[in-house]
């Protein structure tokens, strides 16, 4: 890959750029993207973070984001789009980290499918971000080529930019409790009574919601019983197990 071109955005030519690569990315008609080249004119005028990533001249990626409480500690990110496999991503963040530092900032937040694997991984091991919150349905059914009608559970997950960077990865003790296993693609429910818990996640969630919407489902309800239930009891996600499973530490 060519050095990316990494550049804060403010015309509405750019912009329109944006919504443009947004739309492709989530797959919605070219009028409906995601977020529209307006509201990032606004966002941008309102000195928020606006960032496209190029490559070759042609945009890669780009990501949005806004201040949020609390006010004059927190940035918050919307939405950050890019080309799959290719670093633009964590190019992105770590440009919006130095970015949030260079204005005092010390926490960035966002939110997440948690049923998505990629970005579980990334999030948490390649960033080092923890998840703090699990909000069910929080944009309503999202019908689009990535969330494809399903609900639209989401885990508000923050990034402690005063922490050492880079990824963590807990040692699981023996008596582990499984909450969730994957047993050939179907979510079996499971303990979570013990001290450390894993949630395992589906291969491909995204596949599913086109080939076996069903099934979908049931890997939606089965994580939001266990991954909402013990982060409202106070446990804490610690880490990312194998590529596949959620990490969870009940509090003494």
């Amino acid at each position: 890959m060519s050095a990316l071109d990494l550049r804060e955005l403010h015309t509405m030519e750019d912009l329109d750029t944006v919504s443009r690569l947004y739309a492709g990315i989530w797959g919605t008609d070219a009028g409906s993207p995601p977020v529209s080249a307006e509201v990032m004119r606004a966002l941008s005028h309102a000195g928020n973070y606006i960032t496209g990533a190029y490559e070759d001249g042609r945009l890669v990626g780009a990501s949005v984001a806004f201040y949020g409480e609390p006010i004059g500690t927190t940035l918050h990110s919307h939405i950050t789009g890019t080309a799959m496999g290719r670093g633009v991503g964590l190019a992105l963040k770590l440009h919006q980290r130095e970015w949030a530092l260079a204005r005092g900032i010390k926490r960035i937040t966002w939110t997440y499918d948690p049923l998505i694997r990629r970005n579980a991984y990334f999030n948490l091991v390649k960033l080092g971000a923890r998840p703090e919150e699990y909000l069910q349905s929080f944009y309503g059914a999202m019908d689009d080529a990535i969330n494809g009608g399903d609900e639209s559970d989401r885990v508000l997950t923050a990034w402690d930019l005063t922490a050492p960077a880079g990824p963590y990865s807990p040692d699981l003790p023996a008596d582990v409790a499984r909450a969730v296993t994957n047993d050939d693609g179907r979510p079996v429910i499971g303990p979570t009574d013990a001290a450390t818990v894993l949630i395992d996640l589906p291969d491909d969630i995204e596949s599913l919601r086109r080939t076996a919407p069903s099934s979908a489902r049931d890997w939606r309800l089965a994580v939001r019983h266990a991954l909402a239930g013990l982060l409202a009891d106070g446990a804490r996600v610690t880490g990312f197990h194998d590529r596949r499973s959620y990490v969870l530490h009940r509090m003494s």
